[in-house]
């Protein structure tokens, strides 16, 4: 590494899953670029397992994501990491015991000589490094704005408008395990599931429209697994591939059918699929209807017609904020 440069890794903590990038970064035109993803990897873990019934994370849920945090402190040293980012967010936002997490990744990271403190990040600091790791690319392609950044979560989702910067940015408690497990029980889900899912949906689009704009976006950019998944589902790709699917862009109606179909569909046929993670099969029927509703609402009020995803995200915005943190 040159001294116009770092190493850092950025772990991202969601409700269902936890992610790890270990990136080489360097300034460009006064902003960090990343050089060199040198590791990624995502382990569902689950820890909002119950969180929205209970306020508390599960003993086991817990421990599952504290074991993948031993184990990507381990590839951090491996790696020879300069500095170190953990960001956690709906689940541990919404949880009593959150203190007793973060404690337990603090100690994970310090037996590996990593001083790392847990961020427990509120919605809009989600919501502004969704922004900036999604966008960066695209303006790069030449994709035009403004954007609508959609990161669809397990516990929560941040709808973030803007162009260069972030000008408005709303985060709902809406997302595929919090959906699931308040309204989808059935398999598949029943109609009157459904109805009940939709109607907490709209309720929640409409909190996020009071401060994000829907009839200014030019592009709808979706990220996150629920909706990199359902695009592959619209693109019927024989095995889930990120270069593939990283800038893709669809119809709006291509992509409503399959949201709606992954949706209808029982969690046996949903795992039959080639590109489904086993750890969504459960949720992403919840998660689906949600993306669905987000396009159409977004068609009404701004009259587009594509949608497009990206692969980076949260978690690529976490890594470049803190290599831009360390180089300035």
């Amino acid at each position: 590494m040159t001294d116009a440069s770092v190493r850092v890794a950025a772990i991202d903590c969601g409700t269902n899953s936890i992610r790890l990038l270990v990136l080489d970064a360097a300034l460009e035109d006064g902003r960090a670029v990343g050089r060199a993803a040198l590791h990624r990897e995502n382990r569902i873990v689950r820890l909002g397992q119950g969180v929205d019934a209970t306020g508390r994370i599960a003993p086991e849920a817990m421990e599952r994501t504290v074991a993948a945090s031993r184990d990507y402190a381990a590839l951090c040293a491996a790696h020879e990491v300069q500095e170190v980012r953990f960001v956690a967010t709906s689940a541990s936002r919404d949880a009593a015991n959150a203190s007793e997490f973060t404690a337990a990744v603090a100690e994970a990271f310090a037996a590996q000589g990593f001083t790392v403190t847990p961020e427990v990040i509120s919605g809009e600091e989600e919501a502004h490094l969704s922004f900036l790791g999604a966008t960066g690319p695209l303006r790069a392609r030449g994709v035009p704005g403004p954007f609508l950044v959609v990161d669809l979560g397990g516990g929560s989702t941040e709808f973030v408008l803007g162009d260069r910067e972030v000008a408005a940015a709303r985060s709902v408690d809406l997302g595929s395990v919090r959906l699931t497990e308040r309204h989808l029980h059935s398999d598949p889900p029943s109609p009157e599931e459904v109805l009940a899912a939709s109607t907490d949906i709209d309720a929640g689009i409409d909190l996020a429209a009071q401060v994000v704009d829907l009839a200014s976006v030019t592009t709808l950019v979706g990220v996150a697994g629920t909706i990199t998944t359902t695009m592959a589902h619209a693109l019927g790709l024989p095995a889930y591939d990120r270069a593939r699917l990283d800038g893709a862009e669809l119809p709006t109606e291509d992509v409503r059918v399959a949201a709606r179909d992954l949706t209808l569909r029982t969690r046996a046929q949903r795992g039959e699929l080639p590109f489904m993670h086993p750890g969504r099969v459960d949720v992403i029927g919840a998660g689906a209807l949600l993306w669905h509703r987000i396009i159409e609402r977004v068609e009404q009020a701004s009259g587009i017609t594509a949608v497009t995803v990206s692969e980076s995200d949260i978690l690529d915005g976490t890594a470049l904020d803190l290599a831009g943190r360390h180089l300035s």
